[in-house]
């Protein structure tokens, strides 16, 4: 159960309640503490000989506290083993994982107790209770009275629209409705570092916007630090500070989202006429880098009727190149515009595979 992390804390031991002090600023405990999440040099194999697969290949990272971390990878790069290892759910091969500045392999209560997660797969409440007993029953179990943390139990529910369901067993609630419970379940205790495995997953679009909002909040109001793991792109675009991105058991790139997307090569323009055919698209493929072709445009859109768009990468000598081109081959050009480009796009240029995909030669 994803709840592991949390119930080998050894039940109640009197979560720091200055934790729901909001009056104390997320500056001034940066300042004095250590990060969230340390991980330095992990490695964990699974298997042996030739049939052994190298899950995380040295891997460290650092989580700064009140931060959202977003975590992506196609299936089989490593990042559920690297989450269990932070975890404490995997043992590493090799390297250290510190948490709030205690070190895992000293003492797992110690490290764990301000610590939880939502893990995709696992049932992450328990069904026969209401959504408003599970609250309670989690924020006991991490230490916390519950009656104490009544009005925050009152906030998640507003705040997460699952006000008029409090009273309502779990198991009677749609998939969405439940992966919200799930979450609530897990900001219950008043957790300070939180790992959630593919969060939106089941909820339709005004749901994920409501999580994504809420997520917000709690990190930049309540110092919550977050390390979320999702191939929905969008969420991790819109919440997360940060982005690390793995393949085959490395870490491939680390920085925000800003600077990936300014940081790509896909310096991509887009230009469409009629007067480009398929061999004028055959020469421009010899020469220059072509990212797609599309023909037959004008059906209900805003391009003229039978005209064809090239994207072609093409930055600064090569958008003149490009130009000289298509002015040579006599092309009249209709409209060119730059092709921004997205998360999904630096993503699949970093690991060569489609968010979701599984890589060959690795398992899931």
């Amino acid at each position: 159960m994803a709840r592991s992390a949390a119930s080998e804390r050894g039940g109640p031991r009197g979560r720091d309640e200055s934790r729901f002090d909001e009056s104390r600023s997320n500056d001034e405990q940066a300042d004095a503490s250590p990060p969230a999440l340390a991980i330095e040099g992990v490695s964990k194999r699974f298997g042996d000989g030739d049939d052994s697969v190298l899950a995380v290949d040295d891997v460290s990272l650092t989580v700064e506290r009140g931060s959202i971390v977003g975590l992506l990878g196609p299936n089989g790069a490593g990042k559920t083993t690297l989450i269990k290892c932070a975890l404490g759910i995997v043992l590493p091969d090799a390297g250290s994982v510190r948490v709030f500045g205690a070190d895992v392999g000293d003492g797992r209560r110690a490290a764990y107790a301000n610590v939880d997660a939502m893990l995709e797969g696992a049932r992450n409440d328990y069904w026969r209770l209401t959504v408003r007993e599970n609250l309670r029953y989690f924020a006991t179990i991490a230490g916390v009275d519950p009656d104490s943390v009544r009005a925050r139990h009152d906030r998640l529910l507003d705040r997460l629209e699952l006000t008029e369901k409090a009273d309502t067993p779990v198991r009677e609630l749609s998939r969405g409705m439940k992966q919200k419970v799930s979450l609530a379940s897990v900001l219950a205790g008043g957790a300070e570092l939180v790992f959630l495995d593919e969060p939106t997953l089941g909820l339709d679009v005004e749901s994920s916007r409501t999580l994504r909002r809420e997520l917000r909040r709690l990190a930049r109001e309540e110092g919550l630090t977050i390390v979320l793991s999702s191939h929905d792109m969008g969420v991790i675009e819109d919440v997360c500070d940060r982005v690390v991105m793995m393949a085959n058991g490395r870490i491939v790139a680390d920085d925000t989202v800003a600077a990936l997307l300014t940081g790509t090569d896909r310096d991509v323009v887009r230009v469409v006429s009629a007067d480009i055919d398929d061999a004028l698209a055959a020469s421009l493929r010899e020469r220059f880098d072509v990212r797609g072709v599309e023909t037959g445009l004008g059906e209900g859109g805003r391009d003229r009727p039978g005209s064809t768009a090239v994207e072609v990468a093409a930055a600064g000598d090569a958008l003149y190149e490009l130009m000289d081109a298509l002015r040579e081959a006599g092309v009249t050009v209709e409209a060119i515009e730059t092709v921004r480009p997205e998360l999904e796009d630096v993503f699949v240029d970093l690991t060569g595979t489609e968010p979701g995909a599984e890589p060959r030669g690795r398992s899931p």
